[in-house]
C-alpha cells in the first residue's frame, strides 16, 4: 500500500512559539512523530497522515502562507503587522506566546525636543507607532542584543517585545510605553480555504474549540 501524501501543511514559527503551540497541536491531533529538536528533517509528518509541519523563522511564515508553500501558520501577531502582504486570513488568536511589543529605555529618552533615534528589528511598526505620536524619528535597524543600543549612545530608545521586563532592568532601562499586546496567531492561505475547504475548516474548527 503506498502511503499517503500529505494535503495541508502548517508552518510553525521557531523557538517559544513552537515550543508552547506544541500542546495545541497535540491536542488537535497534528503532533509531530519526530522531536523536532534531534529531526534533521525539514519537514515533520505528524499523527495525522493528511498534515504536516514546517518549522521555520518567524518572518517567513507569512511568507510561506501568502505564497502556498504552507497553508496554515502559526506566528506572533508582531511578524504580522510588520508583514506586508495579503495573502492570508487571520482567523484566530491562539492566546500563547504572550508578551507585548513596548518602547523602552532610560527614564528620560521620550523628552528630547531632538530627532529621536530609535532601535528596532520592527522598523515598520515603529515608524507608524511614532507618526501617530507626532514624533520625529530615525530608525536603526538591529536583529539582536537591542538593549545595548541606548547604552552606547547607539540610539535614545528602543522598540522590542516585552516579557517580564527583567533584561530591561538589569541593564538600567525601563519599559516606557506600550504599542500593543502579543500573542501567537493562526493564518491561513486564501486559496487553500477554498481548495482544500474540508480539512482546513476542520483543522480551523478544532483550533477554535481548543481556544475558546
Amino acid at each position: 500500500m503506498s502511503a499517503v501524501t500529505p494535503s495541508l501543511t502548517i508552518a510553525v514559527a521557531k523557538g517559544r512559539i513552537f515550543k508552547e503551540s506544541l500542546a495545541l497541536l497535540t491536542a488537535a491531533g497534528v503532533a509531530p512523530r519526530d522531536d523536532p529538536e534531534r529531526s534533521r528533517k525539514l519537514i515533520l509528518e505528524t499523527e495525522n497522515p493528511l498534515v504536516r509541519l514546517v518549522i521555520v523563522r518567524a518572518t517567513d511564515v507569512p511568507t510561506y502562507v501568502e505564497y502556498g508553500g504552507a497553508d496554515f501558520g502559526i506566528v506572533g501577531k508582531d511578524t504580522l503587522l510588520e508583514y506586508d502582504g495579503d495573502g492570508f486570513y487571520e482567523p484566530l488568536d491562539l492566546g500563547i506566546a504572550r508578551c507585548r511589543l513596548a518602547v523602552a529605555g532610560r527614564q528620560a529618552a521620550l523628552t528630547t525636543n531632538e530627532r529621536l533615534r530609535v532601535a528596532t528589528k520592527y522598523p515598520e511598526i515603529t515608524r507608524r507607532y511614532f507618526e501617530k505620536q507626532g514624533v520625529q524619528i530615525e530608525i536603526i535597524k538591529l536583529y539582536g542584543s537591542m538593549e545595548l543600543a541606548p547604552l552606547v549612545g547607539l540610539a535614545d530608545c528602543i522598540v522590542d517585545l516585552v516579557d517580564t521586563g527583567k533584561t530591561l532592568m538589569a541593564n538600567g532601562l525601563h519599559e516606557l510605553e506600550q504599542i500593543c499586546g502579543i500573542s501567537a496567531r493562526l493564518i491561513v492561505n486564501k486559496a487553500a480555504l477554498k481548495t482544500k475547504y474540508a480539512i482546513s475548516v476542520q483543522l480551523l474548527t478544532q483550533f477554535e474549540r481548543l481556544v475558546t
